[in-house]
């Protein structure tokens, strides 16, 4: 080791989720009390390297005592705005402010880099890296689960324990009063969580945009159920499946397109078509947030440690990953290439079928 201390840096970028401070804190407390060096937080993400100094601050083992191992979000902040190869200027135009960036990091004094995002953000910062020739290390993270390098990122599992337990608290009520559930899951492109929630909370439909569905196949479900003399029913619905060929977008505040009012399409649509009551709950961002589960705090742990190894050994520009029950790494560009979406032949799927869950397609 060398007598003089590394100095690595290490920032959150893009959606947040639960057990993002578990990864801080695992990397904080390996490299400081295993390799002695020293760990600089740079917040807002990405944007801590616009300001000058870098926006960061020193973290040190003994601020992390185990309380913000329970805690979701993350403490150094994060973006998901503000691409730095076009970055959107205030009069319109979009400017490629990557120089600055790299700048930024090189003005912090860091030996290295550990970036925590999902596919797009480990995109960019391995762009930059390659421009930038900076030692980068990035560790998987989205509630949607769908970077195929790797059997589970950090925040999944949280965020399906919250979509389970909104059927859990769901159910009760939806007997009480003999209405339909509908429930609005997040998903960008991928039903991961719709799917798994759905099964885990007893969702009689489940519908993902990995498979085509109809709706007089769900109305005839439904009415199923009630001619079986159930008087209630929970559907499940991942936000980015398509309504009428296409997806629902609405506007937010900054005028950008985001997913959402798929539920109460759907909705609406069983209403008229069955003549149910019924209600429709979008968790939105509840997903991200709540205490992390113990197996996202694991495998932030088993992240965070091997990220660390990965720059004492000299093996940057690599992802972590779990993979046949164990950590292992690959190239970033490798990682991220790999988008894994709900396999419509694999075991979730055929377990959902073989306990009576309609997605909404027609198996005739």
């Amino acid at each position: 080791m060398s007598k003089k201390p590394k100095k690595i840096g290490i920032l959150t970028s893009g959606g947040d989720c639960a057990g993002l401070n578990a990864i801080i804190r695992a990397v904080v407390k390996h490299a400081e009390v295993t390799y002695g060096w020293e760990v600089y937080g740079i917040e807002q993400g990405t944007r801590g390297f616009y300001a000058r100094p870098p926006q960061m601050r020193r973290l040190r083992p003994e601020s992390f005592d185990g309380t913000l191992l329970r805690q979701a979000g993350t403490i150094l902040g994060t973006t998901n705005k503000g691409d730095p190869f076009a970055y959107p200027m205030a009069d319109g135009t979009v400017k490629d402010r990557s120089a600055e960036l790299i700048e930024g990091y090189n003005l912090a004094g860091l030996d290295a880099l550990i970036g925590v995002g999902g596919d797009g953000s480990q995109a960019i910062l391995n762009r930059l890296a390659k421009q930038g020739d900076i030692p980068l290390v990035c560790i998987p993270k989205t509630i949607d689960n769908d970077i195929g390098a790797t059997e589970v990122a950090v925040g999944y599992d949280t965020a399906m324990q919250v979509a389970t337990d909104a059927l859990d608290k769901l159910q009760p009520t939806a007997a009480s009063h003999s209405r339909v559930m509908v429930l609005e899951v997040m998903g960008r492109d991928a039903g991961h969580i719709a799917l798994a929630a759905g099964i885990a909370g007893g969702a009689d439909v489940i519908l993902i945009p990995e498979i085509d569905y109809d709706m007089d196949v769900v109305a005839a479900k439904i009415q199923q159920l009630h001619d079986d003399g159930r008087n209630f029913a929970l559907v499940m619905v991942a936000e980015a499946i398509s309504v009428g060929g296409g997806k629902i977008f609405q506007d937010d505040p900054a005028g950008q397109k985001r997913y959402g009012g798929v539920g109460h399409y759907i909705g609406d649509d069983i209403a008229e078509r069955t003549g149910a009551e019924v209600r429709v709950t979008v968790l939105g961002h509840i997903q991200r947030g709540g205490v992390p589960t113990p197996r996202d705090r694991l495998m932030a742990s088993v992240f965070g440690v091997h990220a660390v190894d990965l720059i004492a050994e000299g093996r940057t520009g690599r992802m972590v990953a779990w993979a046949n029950r164990q950590v292992t790494d690959l190239p970033i560009e490798e990682a991220i290439a790999a988008f894994a979406n709900v396999r419509v032949d694999g075991p979730l799927v055929k377990t959902a079928r073989g306990l009576g869950i309609c997605f909404g397609d027609r198996l005739d």
